[in-house]
């Protein structure tokens, strides 16, 4: 306005009215002068307005009818260029609204004229136009009347005109409407009182509108009765009207002013009153009409529909269902059942094309629709309109595919492109291709059945732009539908575009719906959420009120989800057939992806809703596109069938689902296996295959939350693809494409190649979006996977056939995301894992443990929410399954499971907590069948939780890590894993003794615990070795687990075990509590000595080739005896020690005779048994315990050195005991804990007897052993078993110790008994295979060791006897008799029983003969009876004088014993024997004559003298004879010998001939006379004749007579007699033998005399020298002269043989002759006789003869 009204304009109007005045004045000057007139007055009239008034404008509007009134006379004049003038002039005027009603009456009167005379009829409208737009004067009739010259002019001849009118008219008709909007607008503030509507159809009933409604209701109302060709009420003057203007005009005001008709009810009315009826009636031909049933082109509108009006009717039912829904609910639902009835298949192409249209443009409308669903569906008897709709449009889409297309005939794009026409069938021949060039491009299109139809992009009006992304486009079409007013026949339909209009109604139908039902939902949940926080907090004031309004809101959700679940009941069924149909035909990539899009969003919806059967059905169906058709997939297949019972109605005739057909024209880009027990060929994936597949994927990665069960079909499907792909799991379930390996079924393209990584990708981001999932989704996915890997266990059954891992590998994938809230799946989770490793098949087997395994450890590595730590429950929850596993006898599982404990332990051991009785159980759990790679995954496991988290774990668990590690030792698989649980079970205690404290405490603490819970329970509790200490429970658990393995059968094992137990108990025993001895003792160590004697005396004697491998067994371990003697030995010797070591804490136990009578038996049996080694060990163990001082001395170490590897002990502070100036002997440094035995109590020092007992008991076992050991056989086989030497020697050296604690006690019997074991002792003989090693060789006199031990032994008790009392003394003898019955066996060897023994010279060793019995070898026993002999003569030069030696006759015993050897002398078994014996004799002789002389009254030792002489005798002049090869020194030497015997006899005997026995000196005499004159040997060769005649020796005898004959005086006449009868015979026999040699040399001549008379007549003269020379030494009163006289009667024989020819008898006589030369004195009568008087003395040789 403001345009209009400025200052400038007004001038500017004034000015150019004055000129139009003028002008008009000057064109009518002449021919009509009233109008010039007029117009100058006009001119001053203006003039006038313009001087006198401010407001210009406003008075020109007042004057407006005299100011107009010139220019209306001028149109008067019907000139057109006046009349031109003028209409240009009005039109300024109108344009500055200064026309007024009355005016503007006038105006349209001349307007009306004009038009009449049809004078410039455009300008006329132009006026009208400018008229009624620029101000709102012109009202009622004046308005009817412009309207009605509009729409005369429209029905003119003149195109143009005709044209420009109907614009007019539009626009007329638009400018009444937008005033009564303006008039709305301007008193919308003032509330008028509704006037209710008259029912009637008076058309004047309009009184209560205001001016711009009443002629807007007047128009509309006329147009309806137009249209109905019926007379206007209101536009008066009608000549003529189309039924097509007027719908159209109808359509524009309905669709551009709908608030004026639901504002006033007047206008409502005329809607429901007469369009409703209008259109009805004006379908009625459509709707009777049918296809086929008039081929008449005739126009016969009733009979046939008639296309322009038909297609203005749907245009306005389209804006009456879409602005005035609400006002017409009951005809809306006439006009869409029509729309729908004009679907039919019966009607015509282009109605159906136009119906189709009109649906699509309420598809678009998702809140009509809603509408459609609450008025119509929901209500109970009232058509289901929406079901109907979206049913139609099926049946629609179904029809064009199946009635071949009549009367249109298929319309094909071709290169030049026209249009190709011609039957279908040639349309078909080569379908939707297009060619560019040479190449060809493949049309988008429908293919179903042999029909093929194109897609074209169809833009309609009130289409989104781009429904679900863009159509592919090759051609576009604009020209169809309801948009051509123009065409008064029906178009030719271009072929596939009712199909494309009907795609996109499905495709904006879904959109529509799913986009508002999601967002009303959306919109629900969040009101609901803030309700509900809302509600939760305290608000007492508002409480009553927000309850109100929860409640409302509930009811309203309440009523929408009716709504939207019936909308989506009422249309899915429809739009899933029709995709699915669509799906299957579709050829073209971009509108499959629509359909499925389409598929999905309502596959969600109906998740979302809760709408389980349309929610499987949707997902079927993907499933289905995804799959090859007809694959047996039974989950689909039931579906499917489910849904196919529901077929549906669409007005009488039944559609069913459609099937996919199965010839595809897509391209195939997979050949693969299908899944199934026996695959029948391959089946081939198609490009659409794919794309369905990522529909699925899409689906469930974005709307798993709402797929509950469906996930059933979706994972079966996706996991027959993926086994159609070869996709395989890798690490952490994710599917990577498989090796070619799978098979040459396999074949993918390159496009599919690499679409694999991202197919692969989404599943596994799929299963990654299961974390966003609530708990029950979750649930319901991972039921899903779990009955998907029951089938595949199903399937895998019976056949090695590669399984499908899908749903496993899945799980896992699962699982590893859903961390954070493991606790709820984790039961159903492994629970159905642990199912699936326990399958037949490994490989399905090993995947099972794979994703179990890797689930415990991501689980034992999550950060969880509290820390694991702090949350023992959830620990124990993972790390279940793990020991679940354990059950499994698969070894390639309990490999997993093992290597799945060892990464647990690597990454999280420190921290496992109360997890570790479960971990160390699934070690524990291995047994020994389980194969050696699987012990020794689970011995590493074991190692490193030793080495490394011993200190981690609670304390209460390591008596399980002292079992498990036991359970390894006794594993046979593999010895090095025993053997290095041994030294496991040696670390685990070091750990104990370092760490005891602390262990000790913390145990004592849980037992508390565990005490106070049985106590409560009202039950004992119960533990192994309960009344003891915990901590000591857990020492004894460790003992007892060794003590197991010390009895295993591998002897290895044994060993070690042996070792590590008594090491650990000698280590750290001392920790124990002093009571816990007493079970160490009989639970743990007496219990192993029986088992370990029981095995060993029952174990196999039967040879063991090798020890496994090639390994060869020595000797000494080649019987299982032999190895269980080995461990029989270490037993022993472990328990002995510690009975040694720790008798200081042993004895004050109460039962420790018991326990030592115990030991004692063990020792005895080992002793006994038939095995040198362990007998050996025995007496070893023996040894050891006898040198227990309490407590042990350092200084007295035992002399055996230890088998085992003990600590050595380390003296600790020396504590002094009160009564015994010794230090403990400590094997622990924790001075604390000695505290228990020191200090302020001292050891406890058992009473004497007690100690006593203990001693007297270890003698009976010895006496036991050494009688039982050396009982000689009773019968004498091969087997015999004889106890080797150094068990004897061990055995007699165990006795001196074992004296010095029984001395006191020690009697007569017992020396007996000893006596009786040395003697058996020392007669055992020695194998010869050992012989070499104790005797180094028979030519060497050594002693024996046991030989030394016996002497010992023997030793020993003299000299206790010695210091010890009278009443020990009288075992002296007993000694002797003893030591004088070994020296026997210098001569008489033992024998031991029957058994047959060779010298050791004559024994065979068996180096060569490994496996011949032994032969017996006797030892040689000469050094031992000479050291006897010796010990003997010792002993007595000690003893001599002693009663009991005197008594009891010794002296003559000894000599009794010297006798043997002495008479032997050369025939002795060694020279040193006899040579030692005369020795010893002469020694004891020494000592024992003046004690005999002492004794000679008592008679003691009468018996004594007869022995001695026989012994002289013997010995003297023994019947051996010298070995051959005696030097002539020897001879010397042991003539020599003989004469210190018979000096002997000349100091010690002959000199006390008064003390001594007559007789014996008779004895005495007669041997020496006897060796004065020896006869020679025969056997001396002539140069050794004159040493070997004994002259030294039978000179000392002579000498020795003639001293004993002359010397003394003589008592006796006897005694002179024997003396001088004695050198009678000797002198007269030696005359005999000089007078018998000269005789003999005389006749012999030249010939040598015999050897033996030249021998004796040497002896005889060297005799006769020797008794000259005695005769001068004696006092000469002593000798009787007759003696003298013949003795010098045998000079004159010597001198006759001096011509003998023997130089030897010649010098020997020159010897003889010399002492002759004293007799030659010179004749003196005074000194002596005359010559004559000495010979008459000398007596005749007959006085000498008796």
């Amino acid at each position: 306005m403001s345009g209009t009204s400025s200052p400038e304009a007004v001038k500017k109007l004034l000015e150019n009215m004055q000129g139009d005045l003028r002008g008009l004045s000057l064109e009518c000057r002449k021919k009509f002068p009233p109008v010039k007139e007029a117009a100058e007055s006009g001119i001053i009239k203006v003039k006038t307005i313009a001087a006198r008034n401010t407001d210009i404008l406003a008075a020109l509007k007042e004057n407006s009818s005299e100011v107009v009134q010139p220019f209306l006379m001028g149109c008067g004049t019907k000139e057109p260029k006046i009349t031109q003038l003028c209409l240009a002039a009005i039109q300024r005027l109108m344009s500055h609204e200064v026309v007024s009603e009355a005016a503007a009456g006038n105006i349209i009167n001349m307007l009306w004229q004009l038009m009449e005379n049809s004078l410039e009829e455009l300008k006329l409208l132009q006026t009208v136009l400018v008229l009624l737009t620029t101000n709102t004067v012109v009202h009622d009739e004046a308005l009817s009347k412009a309207i009605v010259l509009c729409f005369r002019l429209h029905f003119t001849k003149d195109n143009i005109t005709n044209n420009t009118a109907a614009a007019t008219v539009r626009q007329v008709v638009t400018v009444v409407f937008e005033r009564v909007v303006a008039e709305d607008e301007r008193y919308k503030d003032t509330v008028d009182q509704p006037v209710a509507v008259q029912g009637n159809s008076n058309r004047r009933s309009v009184s209560t509108l205001k001016p711009c409604a009443k002629d807007a209701y007047m128009l509309f109302q006329d147009l309806c009765q137009l249209v109905n060709a019926d007379a206007p009420y209101w536009l008066v003057g009608m000549t003529e009207m189309t039924r097509t203007f007027g719908l159209e005009l109808l359509e524009s005001v309905l669709n551009d002013f709908p608030q004026v008709f639901l504002q006033h009810q007047e206008f409502s009315f005329l809607l429901k009153e007469r369009v409703c009826p209008l259109v009805i009636k004006l379908f009625s031909p459509n709707i009777k009409f049918r296809q086929g049933s008039s081929t008449s082109s005739s126009p016969a509108p009733v009979e046939k529909p008639y296309f322009p009006i038909c297609m203005r009717l749907l245009r306005v039912v389209s804006v009456l269902i879409k602005q005035f829904y609400s006002l017409l609910v009951t005809e809306c639902e006439i006009f869409l059942s029509l729309l729908v009835k004009f679907l039919d298949a019966d009607k015509p192409q282009w109605l159906r094309a136009v119906a189709v249209e009109s649906i699509h443009r309420l598809c678009v409308q998702p809140q009509l629709l809603r509408s459609f669903c609450q008025s119509y569906d929901m209500k109970q008897h009232s058509t289901k309109v929406f079901r109907d709709i979206v049913n139609a449009l099926g049946s629609f889409i179904q029809s064009l595919f199946l009635v071949p297309s009549t009367g249109n005939t298929s319309v094909m794009p071709n290169q030049t492109g026209g249009n190709a026409s011609g039957n279908t069938g040639s349309a078909q021949t080569n379908p939707g291709v297009l060619g560019m060039g040479g190449g060809a491009t493949v049309l988008p299109a429908f293919e179903y059945r042999g029909t093929w139809i194109p897609i074209l992009n169809v833009t309609v009006q009130g289409s989104a732009k781009a429904t679900y992304g863009t159509i592919a486009c090759l051609s576009c079409f604009h020209f169809f539908s309801l948009e051509m007013l123009d065409k008064v026949e029906p178009p030719t339909i271009p072929e596939g575009y009712a199909m494309s209009v009907a795609f996109h109604c499905l495709l904006d139908l879904v959109r529509g719906i799913t986009t508002m039902i999601e967002g009303e939902l959306g919109e629900a949940e969040t009101v609901s959420q803030s309700t509900t926080e809302t509600t939760s907090l305290p608000a007492q004031s508002s409480e009553q009120q927000d309850l109100q309004s929860v409640s409302d809101q509930t009811e309203k959700e309440l009523v929408s989800r009716a709504v939207w679940e019936e909308m989506v009941n009422a249309c899915w069924c429809g739009l899933l057939a029709a995709l699915s149909l669509l799906l299957d035909a579709s050829t073209d990539e971009a509108a499959t992806e629509n359909i499925l899009k389409a598929e999905l969003t309502m596959a969600a919806l109906c998740g979302r809703l809760g709408l389980v059967t349309s929610r499987d059905a949707f997902i079927t169906a993907i499933c289905k596109g995804s799959l090859p058709p007809h694959y047996a997939l039974t989950v689909l297949n039931n579906t499917t069938a489910a849904l196919s019972s529901k077929s549906y109605s669409i007005q009488g005739q039944n559609v069913q689902m459609i099937s996919p057909s199965s010839e595809s024209h897509q391209q195939v880009v997979a050949v693969g296996q299908p899944l199934a027990l026996q695959p029948q060929g391959t089946v081939m994936l198609t490009s659409k295959n794919i794309q369905c597949m990522r529909t699925l994927l899409n689906l469930a990665h974005c709307h798993g939350a709402v797929l509950g069960t469906s996930w059933q079909l979706v994972l079966a499907t996706l996991q027959h693809l993926v086994w159609i792909l070869g996709l395989k799991p890798g690490v952490g379930g994710a599917l990577k494409p498989g090796r070619a390996v799978e098979g040459p079924s396999t074949v993918l393209t390159t496009a599919v190649m690499t679409d694999l990584p991202v197919i692969s990708n989404i599943l596994s981001r799929l299963f990654e979006s299961s974390q966003y999932l609530d708990d029950v989704s979750l649930h319901h996915l991972i039921n899903a996977l779990c009955s998907l890997s029951l089938e595949a266990m199903d399937m895998a059954y019976g056949n090695n056939k590669e399984p499908s891992l899908f749903a496993v590998a899945k799980l896992l994938e699962t699982g590893l995301v859903n961390m954070h809230r493991i606790e709820i799946l984790w039961r159903p989770l492994t629970g159905h894992l642990l199912e699936v490793c326990q399958h037949p098949n490994s490989r399905m087997r090993e995947w099972g443990a794979e994703a179990l395994t890797s689930l415990i450890k991501a689980g034992l590595t999550f950060s969880h929410d509290p820390p694991l730590s702090q949350n023992q429950r959830l620990q124990l929850l993972l790390l279940n399954p793990l020991k679940e596993l354990s059950n499994i006898s698969h070894p390639d599982i309990r490999i997993k499971q093992l290597e799945c404990v060892l990464q647990i332990l690597q990454s999280q051991g420190d921290s496992l907590g109360p997890g570790w009785p479960l971990v160390l159980g699934v070690m524990g759990a291995i047994r020994s069948d389980q194969g050696e790679s699987l012990i020794r995954t689970a011995f590493q496991c074991l190692q490193l939780v030793v080495t490394d988290f011993l200190p981690t774990m609670p304390c209460t668990c390591l008596q399980i890590v002292v079992e498990v590690a036991g359970s390894f030792g006794l594993h046979n698989q593999e010895l090095n894993i025993s053997l290095t649980s041994i030294g496991l079970l040696w670390n685990i205690s070091d750990y104990f003794f370092q760490r005891g404290e602390i262990i000790e405490k913390e145990l004592n603490k849980e037992e508390a615990v565990l005490q106070k819970q049985a106590e409560e329970k009202g039950v004992m509790l119960n533990r192994p070795f309960h009344p003891a200490p915990p901590f000591d429970c857990l020492w004894l658990c460790l003992y007892a687990k060794l003590g197991e393995l010390c009895v295993d059968p591998r002897p290895a094992v044994r060993k070690s075990a042996g070792q590590t137990l008594f090491s650990t108990i000698g280590a750290h025993g001392t920790l124990l509590q002093h009571s816990t001895w007493h079970t160490v003792i009989w639970k743990v160590l007496f219990h192993l000595l029986d088992r370990v004697r029981e095995s060993s005396t029952t174990a196999d004697k039967e040879k063991i080739e090798s020890g496994g491998g090639n390994i060869l067994i020595h000797h000494s371990r080649d019987t299982a005896e032999k190895q269980w003697a080995e461990t029989w030995v270490l037993t022993l010797a472990g328990v002995a020690r510690i009975f040694n070591t720790r008798r200081y804490l042993l004895q004050p136990l109460g039962d420790f005779s018991q326990a030592w009578d115990v030991l004692l038996d063990h020792i005895q049996s080992a002793a006994l048994s038939k095995n040198n080694e362990v007998s050996l060990a025995a007496l070893k163990s023996f040894q050891e315990i006898l040198q227990i001082v309490s407590p042990v001395r350092d200084s007295e170490k035992p002399d055996t050195p230890p088998a085992i590897n003990v600590s050595v002990p380390v003296v600790v502070g020396t504590t002094t005991a009160t009564s015994l100036g010794r230090s403990f002997m400590r094997t622990d440094s924790i001075g604390e804990r000695i505290g228990r035995y020191n200090g302020s109590e001292p050891p406890v020092i058992t009473d004497e007897i007690e100690d006593l007992n203990l001693w007297w008991a270890a003698w009976n076992s010895w006496y036991r052993i050494g009688s039982e050991s050396t009982r000689p056989p009773i019968t004498c086989d091969k087997l015999t078993f004889i106890p080797s030497q150094p068990f004897l020697t061990a055995l007699i050296q165990i006795f001196p110790a074992l004296y010095q604690h029984i001395k006191t006690g020690f009697s007569m019997d017992d020396l007996q008994k000893l006596g009786v074991i040395l003697h058996g002792a020392v007669s055992v003989p020695i194998s010869s295979d050992a012989s070499p090693f104790i005797l180094p060789s028979y030519t060497e006199a050594v002693l024996t060791s046991l030989q030394e031990a016996v002497l010992t032994a023997l030793d020993v008790l003299q000299k206790a006897i010695c210091v010890g009392s009278e009443s020990m003394q009288i075992m002296y003898p007993a000694i002797f008799d003893q030591l004088l019955a070994f020296v026997e066996f210098s001569c008489k060897p033992p024998q031991y029983g029957q058994l047959e023994t060779k010298h050791i010279a004559n024994a065979k060793y068996n180096q060569i003969q490994l496996f011949a019995p032994a032969e017996w070898v006797a030892l040689n026993y000469v050094p031992f009876a000479e050291r006897s002999l010796e010990v003997v003569v010792d002993l007595y030069q000690k003893t001599a004088c002693h009663k009991a030696v005197v008594t009891e006759k010794v002296l003559q015993n000894i000599i009794k014993t010297l006798r043997i050897p002495l008479s032997l002398k050369y025939s002795c078994p060694s020279e040193s024997t006899w040579k030692l014996a005369v020795s010893s004799l002469l020694k004891v002789l020494s000592i024992g004559l003046p004690v005999a002389r002492q004794h000679a009254s008592s008679g003691k030792f009468d018996s004594m003298w007869p022995e001695l002489a026989n012994t002289f005798e013997d010995f003297l002049f023994t019947k051996s004879t010298p070995p051959d090869n005696l030097s002539i020194q020897e001879f010397q030497k042991n003539e020599s010998i003989d004469v210190e015997v018979v000096q002997l006899i000349s100091t010690e005997i002959l000199p006390y001939a008064n003390f001594i026995p007559k007789e014996f000196v008779g004895q005495i005499m007669t041997m020496l006379n006897k060796g004065s004159i020896h006869s020679q040997s025969s056997s001396f060769t002539e140069a050794e004749i004159d040493i070997r005649m004994r002259e030294e020796f039978s000179k000392v005898c002579f000498e020795t007579l003639l001293q004993f004959s002359f010397s003394n005086k003589v008592t006796t006449p006897q005694e002179g007699y024997i003396s001088r009868m004695a050198l009678s015979v000797l002198l007269k026999r030696s005359q005999d033998v000089l007078h018998r040699y000269i005789e003999d040399e005389r006749l012999s001549g030249k010939c040598p005399l015999p050897r033996q008379q030249v021998t004796e007549i040497i002896f005889v003269l060297k005799a006769v020298s020797t008794l000259i020379d005695s005769l001068k030494k004696t006092q000469p009163e002593n000798v009787d002269a007759n003696t003298w006289a013949q003795v010098i009667a045998l000079y004159p024989t010597l001198v006759e043989c001096i011509t003998c020819s023997s130089s030897e008898v010649c010098s020997a006589l020159k010897e003889a002759l010399v002492p002759f030369k004293d007799f030659m004195h010179p004749p003196a009568s005074k000194r002596g006789l005359p010559i004559e008087k000495i010979r008459k003395k000398i007596p005749s040789k007959s006085e000498y003869l008796p």
